[in-house]
């Protein structure tokens, strides 16, 4: 018997490449204020390094500073450079972050439940310890019943279910229909063609470690059901929560930079970006980058 496997994909793993964006601009602006500070620090052939107290002078003129604070706390290079639209970065910096830990408490809370109710109900007589598995496998449980027997006949040869109300018959029945050519219809045991679809079923079916049935317990098969779908809910929008807080840090950090280069000379440059939320009841909920320029020509 094969154990029941499902690949399993968190939820936030959409937000790594936002982290790597926001990694690479940091890089980026880092790079290029280094380089420029060195060339412009060069007197003599060498380099002379700041002193403490113009450090932040030097980091302002050379356009490294601002940028950098920015992308570690939003609105710190704006507040640096006397901007008073820092503020609004570090209230959207707050207000997505508790969101974010909100919605990931929310998650987990129902996540336990779910599994809670799965071990206590639906697992209850087919596996002695509380086992562990990918959401998948939940999700599942929330669709049939039952899982139904791995093999219905205790010999040697393994012999899959024919009932595909249940989760084994359905994988049994799904076989068939990809490697026999009549699903109804069996080849030779021997046969390639049914060795391949046994293979197909070994691979995906539950196994006894895993065997699960809601019959008798219809009201706990729709809770399950409910706190599945509010976990997912929950860890989509903990996900989107995240991705926007990452956005925040890039948009202040390509604020405070652009900021810095577009008014060397103290020319007033008006640079307006955020990330508000959009959506409407009902609806799922989203979030929109707005970013804009405003310069004297």
């Amino acid at each position: 018997m094969s154990p029941f496997t499902y690949r399993s994909a968190s939820s936030c793993s959409r937000a790594v490449p936002c982290a790597l964006t926001l990694a690479l601009v940091t890089l980026v602006v880092a790079t290029t204020g280094a380089q420029e500070y060195i060339a412009g620090a060069r007197q003599g052939g060498r380099v002379e390094p700041p002193s403490p107290s113009g450090l932040v002078t030097a980091g302002a003129r050379y356009g490294w500073i601002r940028p950098l604070a920015s992308a570690a706390v939003p609105g710190s290079g704006q507040l640096l450079a006397g901007h008073d639209r820092g503020a609004l970065y570090l209230v959207a910096e707050t207000y997505l972050a508790a969101r974010f830990l909100a919605e990931q408490r929310e998650a987990r809370f129902q996540a336990e439940h779910f599994r809670d109710l799965a071990f206590a109900v639906a697992r209850q007589g087919f596996a002695s310890a509380a086992r562990d598995t990918a959401f998948g496998y939940f999700e599942e449980m929330g669709k049939f019943i039952e899982s139904g027997p791995f093999d219905t006949d205790p010999g040697a040869p393994l012999v899959p279910p024919l009932d595909d109300r249940t989760f084994n018959g359905r994988i049994w029945r799904l076989a068939r229909e990809t490697f026999f050519q009549h699903p109804d219809s069996f080849p030779d045991a021997e046969a390639e063609e049914y060795q391949r679809a046994l293979e197909f079923y070994r691979r995906r079916a539950v196994g006894a470690g895993f065997q699960w049935s809601w019959r008798g317990a219809a009201l706990e098969h729709d809770l399950f059901r409910q706190s599945i779908r509010a976990s997912d809910r929950a860890f989509r929008a903990a996900t989107q929560h995240l991705g926007a807080l990452l956005i925040n840090h890039v948009l202040s950090a390509i604020d405070a930079f652009v900021s810095q280069r577009l008014a060397p000379n103290g020319q007033l440059v008006g640079f307006r970006s955020g990330v508000r939320s959009r959506g409407e009841a009902g609806h799922r909920p989203g979030f929109a980058a707005v970013i804009g320029f405003q310069a004297p020509f």
